[in-house]
């Protein structure tokens, strides 16, 4: 008998990862070329903008150097206060990156093929951006080669027992993995980036770039192989990175950040924030680019998905956080508690619990997770959520010291917020040029995924 194939249901048929007719020619033509084309006008005035604000920032760190640290609003005992607070919100925004990019490919989850690249350079410019503070924090920052173990004739060596130099190989290892993850991604479009071009400049620039790339067997079979350990690698930064970010807080005696559940907090309070970052930049990237048929509304909805489990999972952090408060019957950590509802920051802790618990719930509905204005309302609250969570660990666990006389509230000055805008400034100044000069899609992996890429098995009956 003549074998025919079963089809599924449509309910049960996997969800369409591109739309419209997609192949490999002109999937080139539309990711490829948009480097080559001049940018339209939109580009150029978010460019003066991001850049203007980038540019605040600088001279507001410039002037921090030549003042001193004075110039900010730290205060005993808040001497943490902006500049820490921008690093850990910063450090987290970078985990949405390296979570798409590595560990869903090792879960071999094929819709991450679009958002990857993206995810990825996003990843590198917010741990740019978190690197910054720590660095202007110290004081001197041209003294901060001393916490680095090099050898030399003053036998100065750092405290490894210190927290806060875990942060320093923390940090660095993961930038360095993530760099090395997204360049080696890049190499076979930047070499047919270097094909497509016609000026010698440009040319030879992707030349030097893609490294000698020719897309020979032996080329592919070192890539997949350098792909896959350094994706291995990633996944468990991806886990370490912040949970060393939360261990400055939680092997200290401060009540509110001597707690165990911090690591697994601070992660998961990190992919929170950095897909919120993601999804906003997309939905961008995906009007102004004309890359609709590329990142499609599944991309959408599943990121949605995400968030929106990310954000029961911070509801449960706060509970168990209030209920250790309660059953350990420690009045300084049931002072600090109470305090971040009722205390002078009261408002900081109730906006922290509507924007990263209440207000993600809407995602819910199938309607909101369709809308561009629902996704970016929620993503923006997210973001601005997450950032005064990180100022509510932080501050109002310090402003109330063991020592009532020591006291004293804090209050941010024009500078700190000039420094916490440039930042913001410098990130999406890095996203604009990323998105003139290298493809924004990974159009090697999205032609894996096209249809008649992949042989699918057929059930057949006779």
């Amino acid at each position: 008998m003549k074998a025919d194939a079963v089809r599924l249901p449509e309910e049960l048929q996997a969800p369409a990862l591109t739309a419209g007719l997609v192949t490999s020619g002109n999937l080139d033509d539309q990711v490829l070329t948009f480097a080559f084309k001049k940018p339209p006008r939109a580009w150029y005035i978010g460019f003066a903008i991001t850049s203007s604000v980038m540019t605040l920032g600088l001279v507001l760190l410039g002037y921090t150097a030549a003042v001193g640290i004075g110039v900010w609003g730290n205060t005993n005992p808040v001497f943490w206060a902006f500049a820490i607070i921008n690093f850990v919100f910063w450090v987290g925004i970078g985990h949405a990156g390296t979570l798409i990019s590595a560990i869903l490919f090792l879960f071999r989850k094929r819709w991450r093929n679009a958002i990857a690249r993206f995810a990825e350079a996003m990843t590198i410019f917010a741990v740019m951006c978190a690197g910054i503070f720590p660095l202007i924090h110290v004081g001197r920052p041209w003294l901060a080669y001393f916490l680095f173990p090099y050898p030399n004739q003053r036998a100065v060596w750092p405290n490894f027992r210190s927290p806060l130099l875990w942060d320093v190989f923390a940090v660095s290892t993961y930038f360095s993995v993530s760099l090395l993850f997204w360049y080696l991604g890049l190499l076979p479009d930047i070499a047919s980036m270097r094909d497509r071009a016609t000026g010698k400049v440009r040319k030879a620039v992707y030349s030097v770039l893609c490294l000698g790339w020719r897309g020979a067997n032996s080329h592919w079979n070192h890539f997949e192989k350098a792909y896959l350990l350094l994706a291995g690698l990633a996944t468990g930064l991806v886990l370490s990175v912040h949970s060393v970010v939360s261990f400055d807080f939680a092997v200290s005696l401060v009540p509110g950040w001597h707690m165990t559940i911090f690591p697994p907090y601070f992660v998961t309070g990190a992919i929170f924030a950095g897909f919120a970052m993601v999804l906003m930049v997309l939905i961008v990237v995906r009007e102004t680019m004309d890359m609709k048929n590329l990142i499609t509304d599944y991309h959408l909805d599943v990121m949605s998905r995400v968030i929106l489990a990310m954000s029961c999972l911070m509801g449960y952090a706060y509970l168990m956080e209030g209920f250790t408060a309660w059953y350990s019957m420690n009045q300084f950590l049931h002072s600090i508690f109470t305090n971040y509802f009722i205390g002078a920051y009261w408002w900081t802790g109730w906006l922290t619990v509507a924007c990263n618990v209440l207000i993600p719930q809407l995602f819910w509905f199938k309607k909101c997770r369709q809308s561009y204005v629902w996704m970016i309302v929620i993503a923006l609250a997210v973001t601005t959520g997450m950032w005064f969570e990180r100022f509510v660990i932080i501050v109002v666990s310090l402003h109330h010291d063991f020592l009532p006389a020591s006291w004293h509230l804090y209050k941010p000055t024009l500078v700190d917020y000039g420094i916490l805008l440039g930042s913001f400034g410098l990130f999406f100044t890095m996203v604009l040029l990323f998105a003139r000069v290298l493809p924004v899609i990974a159009t090697t992996e999205m032609k894996g995924i096209l249809p008649g890429a992949q042989p699918h098995a057929v059930k057949s009956e006779e």
